[in-house]
């Protein structure tokens, strides 16, 4: 009976060695297009500056405070550094176009938070499922090789030995890959949703915030206080003059003191 089960065990497990090699090889190619992918977004947030947000974010709200909504979701497209963070602008300007703005500007930024975790999925998946591959593929073909091993076919251990270590290599290596771009991409993403928060605040602002950035604060004309202030005279002062009024000196006596 342990014989059967044991049995049964070994063929699953053989059958199992196809579908991790072909599973390892999709993870890899997804790898690299998720590489691709990332390149491809560093490239478009090489021009990216806060004082071109805050530009954007200021002549957009000036735009739908005079009903221009087309034009404001056309300034803040040149401030948008990815396909999602465009979207989330025409959203949150066609949010402000209708009644209970801060209602749905909360479930834009909500939804771009969800759909962030949904892309950084991705790659956290290949985190962990890269080496469990890589695992799978050493440890399978270990059975073939020491039955290789003890019939004497040197042909057969070499063969499943290359490929229980080729495995291993390749699912490490997708790890690796998966884990640096989680961490980069996480990155990313939150700056994007602090630009989203912080172009929704200027949208829904009473105005002064749009305002300040639009308008750099005046030069002050006043001269600093120490060009202005009076030297410190090096002449003492003179002694103060007594109160009252000056007593009149003693009358002589004519006949003199004898």
């Amino acid at each position: 009976m342990s014989d059967t089960i044991y049995d049964i065990i070994f063929r699953v497990a053989e059958v199992l060695e196809l579908p991790v090699v072909i599973l390892t090889l999709l993870a890899l190619a997804t790898t690299l297009v998720e590489v691709g992918a990332f390149i491809a977004e560093l490239v478009k947030r090489r021009g990216r500056t806060f004082a071109q947000l805050s530009k954007a974010g200021a002549s957009a709200r000036r735009a739908v405070d005079e009903k221009r909504y087309d034009e404001a979701r056309a300034l803040l497209q040149t401030a948008a550094w990815s396909t999602p963070v465009g979207k989330a602008f025409t959203v949150l300007v066609d949010a402000v176009a209708q009644p209970g703005a801060d209602t749905r500007i909360a479930k834009e930024l909500a939804d771009f938070d969800f759909g962030r975790q949904a892309r950084l999925s991705r790659t956290r998946l290949l985190v962990r499922l890269g080496p469990a591959l890589g695992l799978m593929g050493t440890l399978i073909p270990l059975a073939p090789a020491l039955d290789g091993l003890a019939r004497g076919d040197v042909d057969a251990l070499t063969e499943n030995l290359r490929l229980a270590f080729s495995i291993t290599v390749l699912g490490i290596l997708i790890g690796v890959i998966a884990l640096a771009l989680s961490l980069f991409r996480e990155r990313r993403y939150g700056q994007d949703f602090s630009d989203l928060e912080y172009v929704a605040a200027i949208l829904t602002d009473d105005g002064s915030a749009a305002a300040s950035i639009a308008a750099p604060a005046p030069a002050s004309s006043t001269a600093p206080a120490s060009a202005t202030a009076p030297l410190p005279s090096l002449v003492p002062p003179a002694p103060p003059t007594p109160a009252g009024p000056t007593p009149a000196p003693a009358p002589k006596d004519p006949g003199g003191t004898s």
